[in-house]
């Protein structure tokens, strides 16, 4: 039970950092500058343009309403990770604007500010993602578009991304709403290559002829398993072992260390991969 409680508290705190980046990447970056890509935040500023309330009470209206439609189409399957998200999301944005009101922009450079921009949401996604939460806001709709109709989801939210993009153009002016398409382009991947980051791994492939020190180390000293199977060379004939192993990037400097030292005759394959999944790593859900 206590374990439970730790591990929950620990992914609440993860999730609270993660949000509190994407809150000060859209308050100090995105709303200043008019930046209009990425779902709510970017209907708010487009919206907030348009009449006399703020982008961040946009984001509030917005993201309680699709809340609110959340309970009524998935009911139980809706998440408590996404609605925390959302209501700190949306309360931060409101905090921030009390505590540090904005008329212009931080810096006289947008280009760096369009980095920021996009860099601290797409690190927020990333975290949130592995630890398998949900930013809410569009992703509300995403689910519900999933579980009523047969609409790709991400062609679907995408092509909104590009309508509220070009909008802005009309809205504001050309440049923002180049830099907005920008931004739409370069988050996503900024975000796969967060998350790779995050969950790389290196798979060890060690052809060998003893691997009872090699796989007692991994036991012993990396607390990592391994399997172990029968093999032979192509062109020699000779018999030979291959231990397979996945860790950390940390633990794979030390094992490569240790069978060139004790083994120096060993072949060795390192593989990076960011989808392990199983016992020490990701769950399958």
């Amino acid at each position: 039970m206590k374990a439970k409680l730790a591990r929950t508290a620990f992914e609440y705190g993860v999730i609270t950092v993660a949000t509190l980046l994407l809150v000060v990447g859209v308050y100090f970056f995105k709303f200043p500058n008019n930046f209009s890509f990425g779902g709510v935040t970017g209907i708010a500023v487009v919206l907030s343009a348009m009449s006399k309330a703020s982008a961040s009470s946009y984001t509030f209206i917005i993201n309680m309403a699709l809340l609110v439609l959340g309970f009524l189409f998935l009911g139980k399957s809706f998440g408590a990770k996404t609605v925390y998200v959302s209501v700190l999301t949306s309360v931060g944005l409101s905090a921030l604007e009390k505590l540090f009101p904005m008329s212009a922009p931080l810096t006289t450079e947008p280009v760096l500010e369009l980095i920021f921009a996009i860099f601290l949401p797409a690190l927020s996604a990333a975290i949130l993602f592995n630890i398998g939460a949900s930013g809410g806001g569009t992703d509300i709709i995403a689910m519900i578009l999933k579980k009523y109709t047969s609409v790709p989801i991400g062609t679907a939210l995408f092509l909104v991304d590009c309508v509220i993009v070009i909008s802005s153009c009309f809205v504001f002016d050309i440049q923002t709403g180049l830099f907005s398409l920008t931004g739409l382009l370069a988050k996503s991947l900024v975000i796969d290559n967060v998350i790779e980051s995050i969950n790389r791994c290196k798979v060890f492939l060690i052809v060998c002829d003893n691997p009872d020190p090699i796989c007692e180390f991994i036991y012993q000293d990396l607390k990592r398993s391994a399997t172990v199977y029968k093999a032979h060379g192509a062109f020699t004939h000779n018999q030979k072992m291959i231990i397979m192993s996945v860790m950390k990037r940390g633990q794979a400097v030390q094992l490569r260390n240790f069978v060139k030292r004790y083994q120096p005759g060993a072949f060795i394959a390192i593989v990076n991969s960011s989808e392990i999944i199983g016992k020490g790593f990701r769950g399958l859900n």
